[in-house]
């Protein structure tokens, strides 16, 4: 009989653990948790660590680093980690340990539920077996496995609320899925890493995304500034258009003279932005502005906390996001 694949879970709480506290679904861990886990110890030697219990909604960049210490410090007794977590913010979680553990040597399996285990129709006994077959799968990478696919945390993003496909990976190809052939990789999506694994935890709160919208007064630039903000991911329209009316651009400018790190993606869900296309995307790059190309929101969000937690200066990260680190950008 083959040895067992020795598979950490970390659990953070979410949907995927909560239950009825007569004030609605409460993270809580259940011995409906334990139901599940028995039945999947037919197949992996599993060790549960609780590290902590919350709903995604209140999972902050603290959690974050919570989370990568963990993977990182327990990574070498195991051949695979998968976490458990709330979906609300599953993206940001993954797209953000994915940045703090470059190199990872072990797979690292997101993921959650949007039914609670306890729930008879759950979707969550499913999405753990996707997750420990790609975390028995021996390929390392930062990865979310939600209704039998397996996308790059970098990649993920959630765009239903309540539908058991809750899930896409945006821009890119599914990193696996299971069929009638098991889990099933494809090698195009799947990470390289050339380097020794490391622990990068350092991240910065001081980001903020903006949606651009018609009207908008650019006032808000100066006042990002004055409230210390060091960088701007900003949701432009189209290819990554902004208004050059109402002094506009000017406002930009300044942030960029002060020392903010200003990066533009586009709104649309699909494809990128292309700032050399039209006349107001050269200006934006005149300025110095940094293309995000396609990457999503939660990846351009996460990767600029990250560049600025770990100290660098505005010509390092714009010159850090012209590369792709982790499959987080479609290399040209």
């Amino acid at each position: 009989m083959p040895t067992k694949k020795r598979i950490l879970l970390l659990t953070t709480g979410g949907t995927i653990a909560s239950v009825d506290a007569g004030e609605g679904l409460e993270p809580r861990r259940s011995d409906v948790m334990e139901r599940e886990l028995n039945q999947l110890r037919t197949y992996y030697d599993i060790t549960v660590e609780d590290v902590m219990c919350l709903d995604s909604s209140n999972i902050q960049p603290e959690q974050w680093q919570t989370i990568a210490q963990h993977i990182f410090r327990r990574r070498s007794d195991f051949d695979g980690v998968v976490v458990s977590h709330g979906t609300d913010t599953m993206a940001y979680t993954a797209s953000a340990v994915t940045f703090m553990l470059p190199n990872i040597d072990v797979p690292v399996v997101f993921t959650g539920s949007q039914l609670p285990l306890s729930d008879f129709l759950s979707d969550g006994p499913d999405n753990l077996r996707t997750a420990f077959a790609m975390a028995a799968s021996g390929q390392s990478g930062v990865f979310l496995a939600f209704d039998r696919k397996i996308m790059l945390g970098c990649r993920a993003v959630k765009v239903r609320a309540s539908g058991f496909s809750a899930f896409e990976s945006i821009n890119a190809r599914y990193a696996g899925q299971v069929s009638n052939q098991g889990l099933v990789l494809d090698p195009r999506v799947l990470p390289k890493y050339t380097g020794a694994p490391a622990l990068a935890t350092g991240i910065s709160t001081e980001v903020f995304l903006l949606k651009l919208t018609p009207g908008l007064n650019p006032a808000i630039f100066d006042m990002l500034a004055g409230m210390g903000y060091k960088g701007i991911v900003i949701e432009a329209f189209g290819l990554g258009g902004v208004q050059v009316l109402r002094k506009g651009l000017s406002g930009i400018q300044r942030a960029v003279e002060a020392g903010i790190s200003v990066v533009i993606i586009t709104q649309c869900l699909y494809d990128s932005s292309d700032l050399k296309v039209y006349q107001v995307g050269n200006k934006l790059l005149q300025l110095g502005i940094i293309q995000g190309r396609d990457m999503t929101s939660e990846a351009a969000m996460t990767k600029l906390m990250w560049a600025i937690g770990q100290g660098m200066q505005p010509q390092e990260i714009s010159r850090l996001f012209s590369r792709s680190l982790a499959g987080e950008i479609t290399q040209a």
